[in-house]
């Protein structure tokens, strides 16, 4: 799992840092890609990287301000002529419905694989067996969500070699010692996962925000989640700023990050009032309330490790 950072600047494009667009990459989890935000350009910024825009299986919105969704029906319309087949769930406030169907309509575009829309509200927007995404609104101009990824804990690593040393050869029972049954074998021996199986893996957990003041939603999403992306529009002391156009510094960020009991913070929507040379200063401003943070930067990339339960 990774956080890659396609957009990291507030309000208009940059020289330093495009408008906002954030790559989960989930390759090993489900061979997918989920993108929150897509602000103009995103799929230039994406032909830098490494990620197909056929590995898109997910796109979430926050908020329908422009530097957040109008890179949305560029990437929709050329990921058609990438190889994209499969079907795209875009999750979005009310409104993106109307926004992408006339944008594709007007333009005369044809997508070549099924898009389905979800205009979402409060709770469990999502859910399979092996994720979950919780959505809350956050305190901005305009209804704008945070996202709380949730991985569901997983099963240890099959121990393939142990069991060919018992005499079980690969094939069906395999799964179902994965899936924690016990099997008797043929001369009566019973198989106990448990003793099969390597350390559980413990669900990682990624909250990403839109546009917002500071405020509790924001802590109750990021509860103990390994990795927090808070906005950071203003530096300290301009709370008042921050406050007056629903925004925040990166101070109130890496308070949300510490009475949250996060792993880790990563500053992100910054202002390009500030320039390269202040952003030293922007992380070290949050650090000095949350020691475990980082200021993000276009196509800057943040791995979160796997986490084995004892």
């Amino acid at each position: 799992m990774e956080v890659f950072f396609l957009g990291t600047g507030a309000g208009m494009p940059a020289k330093a840092r495009n408008v906002t667009s954030i790559a989960l990459k989930l390759l090993e989890e489900r061979g997918a890609i989920w993108i929150f935000d897509c602000g103009e350009a995103t799929q230039h910024q994406i032909l830098h990287t490494s990620i197909k825009p056929r590995r898109i299986e997910k796109i979430f919105i926050t908020h329908l301000h422009g530097d957040h969704i109008y890179g949305l029906p560029g990437l929709l319309s050329s990921r058609s002529f990438q190889g994209g087949e499969s079907e795209v769930v875009l999750y979005g406030p009310k409104g993106i419905k109307e926004f992408v169907e006339i944008s594709l309509s007007v333009s005369q575009t044809y997508l070549k694989y099924p898009l389905k829309i979800v205009e979402i509200e409060e709770g469990i927007i999502f859910e399979d067996e092996e994720f979950a995404v919780e959505a809350k609104l956050l305190e901005h101009g305009i209804p704008s969500y945070g996202f709380r990824v949730i991985e569901k804990d997983r099963p240890g690593t099959l121990l393939a070699d142990k069991l060919m040393e018992e005499g079980v050869k690969p094939g069906p029972l395999y799964k179902k010692i994965k899936n924690g049954e016990a099997v008797v074998l043929e001369n009566g021996n019973v198989i106990e996962p448990e003793a099969f199986l390597g350390p559980a893996q413990k669900g990682r957990i990624v909250t990403i925000l839109g546009d917002t003041r500071i405020c509790e939603t924001a802590i109750q999403l990021a509860k103990n989640a390994d990795l927090l992306v808070h906005e950071a529009t203003f530096s300290n002391g301009e709370e008042k700023l921050a406050y007056d156009y629903y925004h925040s510094t990166t101070v109130q960020a890496a308070q949300v990050a510490k009475e949250a009991g996060v792993k880790k913070l990563c500053l992100t929507h910054i202002s390009s009032r500030y320039d390269r040379g202040d952003w030293n200063r922007l992380e070290e401003e949050a650090r000095m309330i949350f020691e475990n943070t980082v200021i993000s930067e276009d196509f800057k990339e943040i791995f979160l490790p796997i986490c084995k339960v004892n």
